[in-house]
């Protein structure tokens, strides 16, 4: 018995050993190729894990990205502005919900995932760390931050994970529609008062460089870069992803009437591109780990607001089982 016990237990490792070497292939195949890996394909376990800690926390800086604007509605200048900033606010919940979604399928519990969030576990987004003091700010992220999602999203359309790359096309038409708010919020501003003009311009002052990290840290300090290039899910560097949203912004910004206070700031007719000064990366290090103007603010408000709403999860999980009851044979409808 012993022996036979043994046997099995072998060839039933040489069986999973198999489907792994073909799964291998035919997920190098689809890599190769420029095709789309599905949640039923095999996947190396590196991918699974990379695309759940990159798609996560996307998702959680949609949901913490709520707030900094979500705090203005009430303050926006007039009814047009609230109602455009109620529906601006309402697109990053869904945009939350579509990225858990897509992570869910990777295997892992959105419960987990908010989990991970509300303990402290996962990260999100530097820039939901920084205050939106002043109404130009609310333009300011829309245009600069919003810009710098669309510059560094787009390219994620044709990310190799299928529900990814889907569920991105449709949060980058409706982040283009968040930029053009900014931008009309900024050319009102720019084009009004002095006053107005100055707060449009210490706005962007304020946004600059944090919406520059967005991209991640240097290229030759990100340690899941090259691999995520490599498996497809991102088809440039941080750098140049960066590069390419600098090229973007300083033109626009000379449209609005307004500059960014980078001395180092000038167009390389050489590369054929801006050269822009080094940004201030030990503050990025400090604000993901943490200690940002707002980290502390921006989880306690999240941590309240889950909390609250225990009792809609928990009347939707009753429902959920309520109707599984009634679709039982023999079951009585009340």
């Amino acid at each position: 018995m012993t022996t036979t016990f043994a046997s099995d237990i072998t060839g039933q490792r040489a069986a999973h050993l198999d489907a792994d070497v073909s799964g291998q292939k035919h997920f190098d195949q689809l890599i190769a190729d420029d095709s789309r890996v599905e949640p039923t394909d095999w996947m190396p376990e590196g991918y699974r894990k990379t695309l759940t800690r990159q798609v996560s926390q996307h998702a959680h800086s949609e949901i913490i990205g709520m707030q900094p604007e979500a705090n203005w509605i009430s303050r926006a200048p007039s009814l047009k502005r609230k109602a455009i900033l109620i529906a601006k606010v309402q697109d990053e919940a869904g945009h939350g919900l579509y990225l858990y979604s897509a992570a869910e399928t990777l295997g892992t519990d959105r419960e987990e995932l908010v989990e991970q969030l509300l303990s402290g576990k996962a990260k999100y987004s530097s820039i939901f760390n920084y205050p939106a003091r002043t109404w130009a700010d609310v333009g300011a992220i829309g245009w600069l931050v919003d810009g710098a999602a669309i510059a560094n999203q787009v390219p994620l359309c044709r990310a190799s994970y299928g529900p990814y790359a889907r569920s991105m096309v449709r949060i980058c038409k409706e982040e283009s529609f968040h930029q053009r708010q900014g931008w009309e919020i900024l050319y009102e501003l720019a084009n009004g008062t002095p006053e107005q003009k100055q707060m449009a311009q210490e706005a962007i002052n304020r946004f600059y460089g944090p919406a520059l990290q967005m991209f991640g840290p240097p290229d030759d300090e990100s340690p899941n870069s090259r691999q995520s290039m490599a498996w497809n899910i991102k088809r440039f560097s941080n750098d140049e992803l960066r590069q390419r949203f600098v090229d973007m912004i300083v033109p626009q910004a000379e449209a609005l009437g307004l500059h960014f206070e980078d001395p180092d700031l000038k167009w390389n007719e050489e590369r054929g591109h801006y050269d822009f000064g080094e940004l201030d990366w030990s503050e990025f290090k400090s604000v993901v780990s943490g200690n940002g103007p707002c980290n502390e603010q921006r989880m306690k408000h999240r941590r309240q607001a889950h909390e609250e709403g225990a009792w809609v999860r928990e009347a939707a999980a009753a429902y959920v089982r309520r109707q599984a009851e009634q679709s039982e044979p023999g079951a009585l409808i009340a």
